[in-house]
C-alpha cells in the first residue's frame, strides 16, 4: 500500500507539441519540468500513474551529504541549497527542515570506516565530523546501549516526499508545465536520426527533446528504442507511526535500523541495511555488471528468487506505438512490504531506544529502488540518439539529490551552464553503453 500521497488537479489537454517532453512523475521529472518551465520553455510531463505514486513518496526522506559517494557530494550540497529555498518557491509545506543527521557507531571498525569516508570527502569542506559517547549523549539522550561515538553532520536535512513532489509539480504548473497522469509514454518518434516526438496512450506530442525519468521503469523503456542501460530494482521497506509527541528531532542512522521525524509528529522507520533484490532475467543479463556491488554489498542486499522473475519473463521487451504496454497495465509499481524485516528493525530500534516501546505502526509499504551497477545515477544525453536524455538509477539517493538533479538534467537539455560538472554522470561510464553508442 502506497503512503498517502498529495494529489494534483492536473487536467490539461495533451498538448500537440511541446520543446521538451518529461517521461515519468517523480522527484527527478517534476524538478526537471520545474527548472524548464522557469526558463521559458514549454514542457509536457506524461506519467503512467500519479505524481511520486512510486519510489518518489516511500523512500526515507533524507536530504543528506554524510556517507554520499564522492561523485555525488557536489550535487546534493548544490541540491541542499534549492531544497532550503522550497516552501518559498513552491508556496507550499514541504517539510524541510535541518535537524542534521547522525550515524551512530557501536564499534571502533564502524568509526574507522566513517573516519576514511571523512577523509575523502574532505575536500568537498562537507560539514561532517566525528564526535565521542559523551557528546553524542548530549544531543541525543535517551538510549539504551552504549555507542563508541558517531559522525554527525548539523546542517543535513529532511523533507516530506508525499508533500514536496507534488508541490513541485503545482509549481511547475504554475509556470506553464503542463502534467498529464494516467497518461502512459510508448514510443518515441525520431525524424532524420533524432527525436521528433512522444507517442502516448493519449495521442501524439511532437517536441525537440524528451527526457526519461522514468526510475526503475526506465531500462526496459530505453530497451525498446535499442538502448541498454544497466539497471535493476531493490526492494526497500518502510514504515511510518502515528504522532510521538517528544521525541528526538536528528535524523538517525545505525547498522540496524534508522528513522527521521515526520511533518505530522510520527517517524518512518526502516530496518537499515536490510533490502532485497529479487532474482530477475535482467540479474543473469546485468549479472557481470553487478557483481563487484554485490560483493560489496552482500550484507546489505539479500537475494531472493520470488514470483517476479516469472512476471518479468513473460513481460514484452519490444513493442510498436499502436500496442497497449506494460505501463498502461501497471499503474502503480506497488510491492509488498516486508514484515520481518521490518520487525527485525523495530525491535533494534525499541532496544536502543526505549522511547520507541510505544509507538503505534500506522503503515507499512515498500518501494522499488532504481539501482545502477556503481550506485551513482545516470544524468546524461544517450549519445546514439539525439534529442534523447536520461536521468535514473538513483540507487536510493534520488529524494535528497532530486531538485539538484532536475536543474542540472535541464541544464544538459537546454544548453546552460551545468550546475556541476556532469562528468560522473554520463551514461558512456558503463561499458554496455559505449558498445551501444
Amino acid at each position: 500500500m502506497s503512503p498517502p500521497v498529495d494529489r494534483l488537479d492536473a487536467a490539461a489537454p495533451l498538448p500537440a507539441r511541446a520543446d521538451v517532453v518529461i517521461i515519468g512523475g517523480g522527484v527527478i521529472g517534476v524538478s526537471t519540468a520545474l527548472t524548464l518551465a522557469e526558463r521559458g520553455l514549454s514542457v509536457a510531463l506524461v506519467e503512467k500513474g500519479h505524481v511520486a505514486g512510486e519510489q518518489s513518496s516511500r523512500n526515507w526522506g533524507w536530504v543528506r551529504t554524510a556517507g554520499r559517494d564522492p561523485a555525488e557530494i557536489p550535487l546534493v550540497m548544490a541540491s541542499q541549497r534549492i531544497w532550503a529555498e522550497m516552501n518559498r518557491a513552491t508556496g507550499a509545506e514541504t517539510g524541510f527542515a535541518r535537524p542534521g543527521i547522525l550515524y551512530l557507531c557501536e564499534s571502533e571498525r564502524e568509526v574507522a570506516g566513517y573516519e576514511a569516508w571523512l577523509e575523502e570527502a574532505r575536500r568537498f569542506q562537507v560539514g561532517s565530523f566525528m564526535i565521542d559517547a559523551d557528546a553524542l549523549e548530549k544531543l541525543l539522550p535517551g538510549a539504551s546501549k552504549t555507542y563508541v561515538g558517531a559522525m554527525h553532520t548539523p546542517d543535513d536535512c529532511r523533507a516530506e516526499p508525499a508533500h514536496a513532489v507534488p508541490a513541485m509539480a503545482r509549481a511547475a504548473m504554475a509556470r506553464g508545465a503542463t502534467i498529464h497522469e494516467h497518461c502512459a509514454a510508448r514510443v518515441i518518434e525520431r525524424s532524420g536520426g533524432r527525436v521528433s516526438g512522444v507517442v502516448t496512450e493519449k495521442g501524439v506530442i511532437a517536441c525537440d527533446a524528451v527526457v526519461v525519468a522514468a526510475g526503475v521503469w526506465s531500462r526496459l523503456f530505453l530497451g525498446n528504442l535499442g538502448v541498454d542501460f544497466p539497471q535493476l530494482g531493490i526492494v526497500g521497506s518502510v514504515l511510518r507511526t502515528r504522532p510521538l509527541p517528544g521525541g528526538p528531532e536528528p535524523t538517525v542512522g545505525t547498522s540496524t535500523f534508522s528513522w527521521r521525524k515526520r511533518l505530522d509528529g510520527g517517524y518512518t522507520i526502516s530496518r537499515r541495511n536490510a533490502s532485497i533484490a529479487e532474482i530477475t532475467p535482467d540479474s543473469f543479463r546485468l549479472f557481470a555488471d553487478f557483481l563487484p556491488q554485490l560483493a560489496t554489498m552482500r550484507r546489505e542486499i539479500e537475494l531472493r528468487f520470488t514470483g517476479r522473475f516469472f512476471e518479468e519473463l513473460r513481460r514484452k521487451r519490444r513493442w510498436g506505438a499502436d500496442e497497449t504496454t506494460i505501463f498502461e497495465q501497471v499503474r502503480t509499481l506497488d510491492p509488498a512490504p516486508n514484515t520481518e524485516i521490518l520487525e527485525e528493525g523495530l525491535e533494534h530500534l525499541m532496544r536502543a531506544f526505549p522511547f520507541f516501546r510505544g509507538l503505534e505502526v500506522a503503515q507499512r509499504w515498500a518501494g522499488m529502488i532504481d539501482a545502477t551497477p556503481d550506485g551513482i545515477p545516470v544524468i546524461s544525453p544517450v549519445a546514439q540518439i539525439p534529442g534523447l536524455y536520461l536521468s535514473s538509477g538513483y540507487s536510493g539517493h534520488g529524494f535528497g539529490i532530486g531538485p539538484g538533479a532536475g536543474r542540472l538534467t535541464a541544464d544538459l537539455v537546454s544548453g546552460h551552464a551545468p550546475l556541476v560538472d556532469p562528468a560522473p554522470f554520463r551514461l558512456e561510464r558503463f561499458p554496455r553503453a559505449r558498445r551501444a553508442a
